[in-house]
């Protein structure tokens, strides 16, 4: 037997090890701080630095926001709160406004004196952003002055200066104006405006009588969203629900328990689709907690009590499962508590033991009442359960002749799936194409060693109206089911997952765009993992082949293909159309659309929930008013897309 011989070829004794000091450590690990450096980490600066702004409200200090992305790509959030002291710290020797800036857990609360509930617990949102900003301009008004610091890359270029005497009236404040650093963050990093509108909606709806403004610069005439609701979460929900057939009123609750402020809204819809979100001290918890928690278990315990009570159940039949009772709600939880404790310090989820049985109490209270007191919307209610617990029995003996073959072994996958010869997920790929013809020369094209083809035959069902059941009767959805391995909805198991990317390739016409598009809301109904893990991707086929002698040019948009045929004035060449994938041989397929080293594939990613979920609720549900509005109201721009 061969022994394994040790070597010391590296030296590893004290000096090795590194301290990182002050803030060294965000601009090293951003990903600890604010998530990444993509685009998601990116807005993550923004809402760190709002979010303070937010806890001034809070407490009552503050009712105005006013966020302004610059021509340049700075921001400026302005607060007319009381303003970040400027005086000595008493044991630190620098001011409070530089310590908050320069130094991580450091701040005003980790007790409850100056704010009794706040969303920056950690100390390390200000400090963090600091570190990862080209400069950060920080302007405070009170205390009878204006003073002003600079930073760059987190270290001051002065100390607190007084700029200028308070004029008669002003009112106090912050204002911070910070620029990422584009050495750490991507290079195709940008803001968004509709991501950050869609953050400050939530904001200002769970923060009532805050007003809240977003303003870009960037754009030649500049535009504008302000946001200012005073009904709270009840006029969340009813905001989501607004192009959907709803039972009834949304049911509000409020109360505050053990110092913990507890409001929730429900309301239930005519569809299928699950829509909840949680907050707590008005920060957006997207894996939810025990906020969340506490609401599903009102829900369940509440409607089966009611329907025992008023046999709707019979004494043989089961209660209603939380997926029975989840079935079409809109419902939005928000907690302020003194102590929250999160998951991470990108507050993605909630942890306090405590909140769930409060939640579930309070709302449990306002639902027992509201359906007692509305019989006939009660009703409604549970019959659409008994409907959903029918339909999920129905869709288990489903799942189960489904998930019960694997993807070799499934009948209908042997002369559908061409499957790749690698066995290792990461290193795999499945191509879900649009048609026999346009399969069969993927399939001759595809590189077999890692490349699968999935061909599907005709438009898959609508996903966005079916229920479950009839979803899985769908001979196409069973196969991307069973070619994927995961299982779907709440029993999908990512780990078994068959290949790192999805891609979906279909025909650039407007039948392609609508397969792409069903295709699309099964994955964000059904697999939504798939999509938040970063496996799901689009294919993107040339629209023109430009054969130039024997030099041939493919072009992706109008707008490249205008530039081309300018550059090929006065010499001869040729124009193809790809109205479809068939259209192409297979080497150029693969030499378009699926060679890793020339192919461009866009990955499908979900910013913001809501905007999503009301974006395929409005194109893809019954309702039809909403999306003739929208088609109405975009028509004219169709003319000038890049397509």
């Amino acid at each position: 037997m061969a022994t394994k011989t040790k070597t010391n070829d590296t030296k590893y004794d004290a000096s090795s090890i590194q301290v990182l000091k002050g803030l060294e450590a965000v601009r090293r690990r951003p990903g600890m701080y604010v998530g990444g450096t993509d685009v998601k980490a990116l807005h993550h600066l923004v809402y760190e630095i709002v979010d303070n702004s937010i806890d001034e409200a809070l407490a009552g200090r503050c009712d105005r926001i006013e966020v302004t992305i610059h021509a340049d790509s700075s921001i400026t959030i302005a607060d007319d709160g009381v303003g970040i002291p400027v005086d000595m710290h008493p044991t630190e020797g620098v001011s409070a406004l530089e310590l908050i800036h320069t130094s991580l857990h450091s701040g005003g609360k980790f007790d409850n004196a100056a704010y009794k509930v706040s969303g920056g617990l950690h100390g390390v949102g200000a400090a963090a952003v600091n570190a990862l900003s080209e400069y950060m301009v920080v302007e405070v008004t009170r205390d009878g002055h204006v003073w002003q610091q600079r930073y760059e890359r987190g270290i001051p270029q002065m100390a607190v200066t007084k700029v200028r005497a308070m004029k008669r009236g002003e009112p106090t404040g912050t204002k911070t104006t910070f620029k990422f650093d584009d050495t750490i963050f991507v290079e195709d990093a940008v803001y968004r405006f509709e991501t950050l509108a869609n953050r400050f909606r939530e904001m200002a709806f769970v923060t009532s009588g805050v007003f809240l403004s977003l303003r870009d610069e960037r754009v030649q005439s500049m535009r504008e969203t302000n946001f200012y609701f005073e009904g709270g979460v009840k006029s969340f929900v009813r905001y989501l629900n607004r192009n959907r057939k709803t039972l009834h009123d949304p049911v509000y609750a409020h109360n505050e328990v053990d110092n913990i402020d507890v409001e929730a809204a429900i309301q239930y819809t005519e569809g299928i689709a699950v829509s909840e979100y949680a907050f707590a001290n008005t920060i957006h918890t997207p894996d939810g907690g025990t906020h969340l928690t506490g609401v599903r278990t009102a829900l369940t315990r509440v409607l089966n009590t009611y329907a025992r009570k008023n046999n709707f159940l019979k004494e043989k039949d089961k209660n209603f499962s939380s997926d029975d009772t989840r079935e079409g709600v809109t419902a939005v939880v928000s907690v302020k508590h003194p102590d929250p404790q999160f998951e991470s310090q990108t507050k993605v989820k909630l942890m306090n033991a405590e909140v769930a049985g409060i939640v579930a109490s309070v709302t449990a209270e306002a639902l027992t009442i509201y359906l007692d007191e509305n019989p006939r919307e009660a009703k409604r209610i549970i019959e659409r359960c008994l409907t959903s617990s029918r339909a999920r029995a129905a869709a288990r003996k489903a799942r189960e002749l489904v998930m019960r073959k694997s993807a070799l072994e499934s009948l209908t996958l042997p002369g559908k799936l061409a499957d790749c010869t690698e066995r290792d997920p990461d290193r795999c790929e499945v191509y879900i194409v649009e048609g026999d013809s346009a399969g069969g020369t993927a399939k001759q094209g595809r590189d077999r060693h890692f490349q699968a083809i999935l061909p599907l035959r005709g438009k898959i069902l609508n996903t966005e109206r079916a229920r479950l059941d009839k979803i899985l009767a769908n001979n196409e959805v069973k196969a991307m089911i069973s070619a994927l391995g995961t299982g779907i909805g709440e029993t999908m198991e990512m780990e078994n997952l068959r290949y790192g990317r999805v891609i979906i390739m279909t025909d650039a016409d407007v039948d392609g765009s609508h397969i792409r598009t069903l295709l699309l809301t099964f994955f964000f109904r059904y697999m939504p993992q798939l999509i938040e893990d970063g496996h799901l991707f689009i294919a993107q086929p040339p629209l023109y082949a430009v054969k130039e002698g024997k030099k041939i040019h493919y072009t992706y948009t109008e707008s490249q293909q205008n530039i081309l045929i300018k550059q090929l004035d006065g010499k001869k060449y040729s124009l193809q159309r790809y109205k479809g994938l068939g259209e192409m041989n297979a080497q150029q397929l693969w030499e378009t659309t699926m060679d890793p080293n020339e192919r461009t594939l866009l990955q499908v990613t979900i910013e913001d929930a809501v905007s999503a979920d009301r974006t395929f609720d409005m194109l893809m549900g019954s309702e039809v008013p909403p999306r003739r509005r929208f088609i109405t109201t975009h028509a004219s721009e169709v003319r000038n897309l890049d397509v």
